[in-house]
Parts: C-alpha cells; sequence; structure tokens
C-alpha cells in the first residue's frame, strides 16, 4: 500500500490535493483509489495504510479496488 498526492505533469504540484491509496502488487499498482484525506494529514494516512495492510494480511479485506474501497471512503482511527 501507498498514500500520498497524486501527482499529475500537466498541474503544478502546489495545486494538487487529491490523495490516493494505491494497492501495489509485485511492484506494481494494481488499483489506484481516491481518498478523503487532505496532503496535510499524515497521522491519518498512516493510519489508513496501518488498517489498510492488517486487512490484507489476515484476508479481511481482497487485494481488490472494490474490496479497500469503502476503507479508504472514511477518516481512520489514528489512536491519538
Amino acid at each position: 500500500m501507498r498514500i500520498g498526492v497524486a501527482e499529475d505533469s500537466y498541474i503544478p504540484r502546489r495545486e494538487l490535493h487529491t490523495v490516493t491509496a494505491d494497492l501495489v502488487m509485485d511492484g506494481e499498482v494494481a488499483a489506484t483509489i481516491n481518498t478523503i484525506l487532505d496532503p496535510d494529514q499524515d497521522s491519518e494516512a498512516r493510519a489508513l495504510v496501518r488498517e489498510l495492510v492488517s486487512g490484507l494480511e489476515s484476508g479481511e479485506l481482497e487485494p481488490t479496488a472494490g474490496s479497500i474501497e469503502p476503507v479508504v471512503d472514511r477518516l481512520p482511527e489514528t489512536g491519538a
């Protein structure tokens, strides 16, 4: 799993605000989902990665966009 601000060569970096979650399998991006996170929500992004990886490792989540999308559509618990 990788979470970060989406890249777009047509838009200046300072104007990019969409945070995406990338499902990476065998070094290749298998799916990209837009999240509801803002670029400055670092702790929430880390919590989301932990939740997604945990769900994928346990089998609770399938390695598909449809399976992880409901998770990225809500704010994760940061534990703070």
